[in-house]
């Protein structure tokens, strides 16, 4: 699907960009591999790793849609990674999260239409369901934003989906590089912020392989939903530092005890595949009657039960401690 086709990826210098590019490289012939992201120095350290002569890298911000307008022309398939993710951050900063992550989400899709786009596929995240932060609030306002841009392309042949997921084990900023850090230094004990606290689960490139597929299925509209496990992040702990001891230090501004991927607010809208679930639009596009049951692989899906929740803390797979190792091992493949 993606040989001779050129591809963009916004935020592309960060974790899962250069894992997408990696596996494209490695599985297809893109015509065009663009990385478009706005910090020179990632992008001079990414060149020294991937430089295959279909490879583009474009400084820029999302914030500029003059320059993303540039970046997509002639562009196939928009990967919308780029998004301000700390959400401590995020609630210390909140006009430029929502610069970034709203704002910079509309300029991608006008771009995307205005350059005649095929697809686009926008990365979420689990925060954006039932919300509590700024973070998962913006995310939410995006994901609306691009299920929504599908009514807004008249006859371009443009169409918008949208990945959510949960934690990614090993990405930038994420608590297994800290607790590895902690535990190289020498740590006595490992901070947590609560004991009950559970997480959705997912290595980079069980991520890639997803989006990747999900560019295949999509009708435009869908959010989709990967089923992953859960862990619990004392036994996070215990898997990095075996019988260290912990110190809860509080849950930080804006975080959940347990993260939402399906609300139940939404099972009206969600449908239940072998390996994902898909939360139909709440809006109808005019002209389009699409049937989100079966995707454009031929793969069918059911109605879930009114009040269905995909939810960490009570999710049917949680990993175990041993478990919990070997997706870091995973992670690092």
């Amino acid at each position: 699907m993606f040989s001779s086709k050129s591809i963009l990826i916004t935020g592309g210098t960060g974790s899962f960009g250069k894992k997408y590019t990696k596996t494209l490289l490695e599985r297809f012939k893109p015509k065009r591999l663009v990385i478009y992201s706005r910090d020179e120095l990632k992008q001079f350290e990414m060149q020294q790793e991937y430089s295959a002569p279909c490879m583009r890298y474009f400084i820029g911000d999302v914030r500029d849609s003059d320059r993303l307008l540039q970046a997509m022309n002639g562009i196939d398939y928009v990967i919308h990674a780029a998004a301000l993710k700390q959400v401590p951050a995020a609630e210390y900063n909140p006009m430029e999260c929502i610069k970034t992550n709203i704002y910079g989400a509309e300029n991608v899709i006008r771009s995307a239409i205005a350059c005649n786009v095929e697809k686009v596929i926008a990365l979420s995240t689990d925060k954006a369901a039932n919300p509590i932060n700024l973070y998962g609030a913006s995310k939410l306002a995006s994901d609306k934003l691009f299920v929504a841009a599908n009514n807004m392309v008249g006859s371009s042949r443009t169409r918008f989906a949208v990945v959510r997921y949960g934690n990614v084990v090993g990405s930038r900023g994420s608590v297994v590089p800290f607790f590895k850090k902690l535990i190289a230094e020498g740590a006595e004990k490992l901070p947590i912020t609560h004991t009950d606290m559970t997480r959705f689960w997912i290595t980079l490139q069980q991520g890639v392989d997803f989006v990747l597929k999900d560019f295949e299925r999509m009708h435009g509209g869908e959010i989709f939903v990967p089923k992953i496990p859960s862990i619990r992040i004392t036994d996070l702990a215990e898997a990095y530092a075996p019988g260290m001891p912990i110190e809860v230090i509080g849950i930080r501004p804006g975080e959940k005890l347990h993260e939402i991927m399906c609300p139940a607010d939404d099972s009206h809208l969600t449908l239940e595949f072998d390996d994902h679930f898909v939360l139909q639009p709440t809006i109808r596009f005019h002209g389009v009657n699409m049937d989100y049951a079966k995707n454009k692989l031929g793969e069918t899906g059911e109605p879930v039960e009114q009040g269905f929740e995909y939810h960490s803390g009570n999710n049917d797979h949680f990993l175990s401690i041993k478990e919990i190792q070997e997706f870091d091992k995973l992670a690092e493949l």
